[in-house]
């Protein structure tokens, strides 16, 4: 028997000592840290090898270690939103396939079954050892494309499955024996807009989920099946107990909270409410959250899968409850999501499309949970982030007249969204989206410019949109780019530009999102957040993404970090003196600006009515 220090709720000093019974603890760390280098490799084949930008460098794919059992056992940096439930997925293919066997592999993007949505494709491959089948290695990759009706891979608009028009793979054998089985692969070649991009795309997961097998077989020859079994359930048995001590230091809750989605014109017009009731029992060292009295499912694509519903809450409680938490089904055991079918936040209904689900209700979901748990108080929880997919992360589409016409797909992860303030830290600047958990990449602006006919005028920060607070979200981006010939279809699908991310414990919000079209006589028309547009050459679209909300009481930010925030054109020289209640004098250009602190202690006590 070890002791193994707990760390605090804000992830600082060790508050106590659980009993962890391990048959071997040193060689415990170390299957541990095999897993983990074995998802990393996994991780690894697909950014070298992958085709599209989304995959190859905004990093939007993950990769898990599922026990043949059905538990989640290793995910490392993987997206929260597509890794919390890939045990579910990966349940499906015994369950399918009676002759399950090894050399098998399979795909599958099935939203009604366990997937996330159907722009997530995962390869699962089953891993047999003497004969038993120990392991699932899976790998889910957002597709540049997926045959939806729009050129898109989140389509809004989309009042059901039918409508939506996204090829399915319902669970298919894509391998027997190791050999490829053609007509799978041909289907998807006929139905998606880049064939050779998606086989592309398709060859890097099978390949990642392969060395996987590969690496798993060779962890059991060389500790031996029993013991590498063992080593699963005392694993996964700590994990629990480590989640259960973290949540026993939480004091003793329930949230009634509520929050709200964007409007879409001619579809929800007064968008969609996302609800929650939230309850931290730390005398049974569990939090319950309840979803079930949320709205039916929507005639549009925001519904949620049950995937992305469970995986949107596990990820705000990992945002809240600090780190060293082990990522797995142990640790999830006491974390319980209540969920109803037909539901826009629950388990949808066929044929309810549910084309944006790892997203928007999703981003929502994660925001309001997470800024709830703040509500606990004690370093706790974190503030909104920002969830604006605008211009900033588009699908464009179109041809490219250096190559023939040829056509080309791609959905763009230029800029990124500010992220929630914390307790004790600002908000992330490459925050992404709530529900990706910062671990999605920005695209380079260069390898953009050099695979499509576009041209990137200029992304920056924007001075004063991050949450103002003790502690600041991080600052919203803009973008602006063109295309170089011919005409460019655009398709954005942007929460955030009617209601912000908020802050909590008197944090402001962070600043809305917009987007606009530069039309040729160089006139500025905004655009809705969510639509389809066309440019032309001589034309170019912008559009700025969200600030992340703020932690606290703006006139509580030390006037330092506001010298520094202005300093570096973060802030704004109105916000340090009407927001922040600094008080400044010198020059920002000649180098000499400085913090009056007796002004400040003077404008600060008369806020204060002192």
């Amino acid at each position: 028997m070890t002791q193994q220090p707990i760390l605090s709720p804000a992830g600082g000093q060790p508050t106590k000592s659980i009993p962890v019974i391990f048959s071997d603890p040193v060689l415990a760390a170390v299957l541990a840290n095999r897993f983990e280098a074995i998802v990393r490799e996994m991780t690894n084949t697909v950014l070298r090898s992958a085709r599209s930008v989304i995959v190859s460098n905004g990093r939007d794919f993950s990769c898990a270690i599922v026990s043949g059992d059905g538990e989640l056992v290793a995910v490392a940096d993987g997206l929260p939103v597509h890794t919390f439930n890939s045990h579910m997925q990966a349940t499906n293919i015994a369950l399918f396939h009676e002759d399950l066997a090894e050399g098998d592999a399979f795909i599958d993007n099935d939203p009604y079954t366990g997937n996330t949505h159907p722009a997530d494709q995962t390869v699962m491959v089953p891993v047999f050892v003497e004969g038993e089948h120990l392991f699932t290695a899976c790998v889910k990759a957002h597709q540049a494309d997926i045959g939806n009706s729009l050129p898109t891979t989140y389509h809004p608009f989309a009042r059901d499955v039918y409508e939506e028009g996204a090829i399915i793979f319902p669970c298919m054998r894509l391998q027997r024996n190791g050999r490829t089985i053609e007509d799978v692969v041909r289907l998807g070649m006929r139905r998606i807009r880049v064939p050779e991009q998606w086989r592309g795309d398709l060859l890097a997961t099978l390949g990642a989920a392969r060395i996987a097998e590969r690496r798993l077989k060779e962890l059991c020859r060389e500790h031996g099946t029993g013991r590498i079994k063992t080593f699963i359930k005392e694993w996964l048995d700590y994990s629990e107990r480590l989640m259960a001590s973290r949540i026993a230091a939480l004091p003793k809750g329930r949230m009634d909270v509520s929050s709200h989605h964007d409007p879409l014109p001619g579809f929800l017009p007064d968008g969609i409410a996302v609800k929650a009731l939230i309850e931290v029992d730390p005398g049974a060292c569990e939090i319950t959250v309840d979803l079930r009295h949320n709205d039916d499912c929507v005639k549009a694509g925001f519904n949620q899968t049950e995937a992305t519903a469970r995986s949107s809450v596990m990820a705000a409680i990992y945002h809240s409850l600090g780190v060293g938490l082990p990522r797995n089904s142990g640790a999830f055991r006491r974390i319980k999501v209540l969920l109803r079918e037909n539901s826009v936040v629950g388990i949808p209904r066929f044929p309810a499309s549910c084309s944006i689900a790892t997203t928007n209700v999703a981003d929502r979901l994660v925001n309001l949970v997470q800024s709830a748990l703040a509500g606990l108080g004690d370093g706790i929880g974190l503030a909104e982030g920002g969830l604006c997919l605008g211009v900033n992360c588009a699908v464009i589409s179109g041809t490219d007249f250096r190559n023939g016409g040829r056509p080309y797909i791609s959905q763009m992860t230029l800029a990124s969204n500010g992220g929630p303030a914390s307790p004790y830290t600002d908000g992330w600047g490459t925050y992404g989206i709530p529900a990706s958990s910062g671990l999605t990449y920005r695209d380079s602006v260069e390898i953009n410019e050099i695979k499509f006919p576009m041209i990137v005028d200029h992304l920056r920060l924007v001075p004063g949109s991050g949450g103002a607070g003790t502690q600041r979200g991080g600052l919203a981006l803009e973008t602006r780019y063109r295309v170089r010939e011919g005409t460019m279809t655009v398709v954005t699908n942007s929460d955030g530009q009617v209601f912000a991310p908020k802050g909590v414990f008197g944090g402001q919000s962070g600043a809305l999102g917009a987007s606009y079209v530069i039309h040729h006589e160089g006139r500025d028309e905004k655009i809705p957040g969510f639509g389809v547009q066309v440019i032309s050459k001589g034309q170019a679209i912008y559009g700025t993404t969200n600030g992340g909300g703020g932690f606290g009481d703006p006139a509580k930010r030390d006037p330092a970090l506001v010298l520094r925030d202005l300093s570096e054109m973060r802030e704004t020289a109105a916000r340090a003196r009407d927001v922040y209640r600094v008080v400044l004098t010198g020059c920002a250009t000649a180098g000499t600006l400085a913090v009056d602190e007796i002004g400040t202690a003077k404008l600060r006590s008369r806020q204060n009515g002192l």
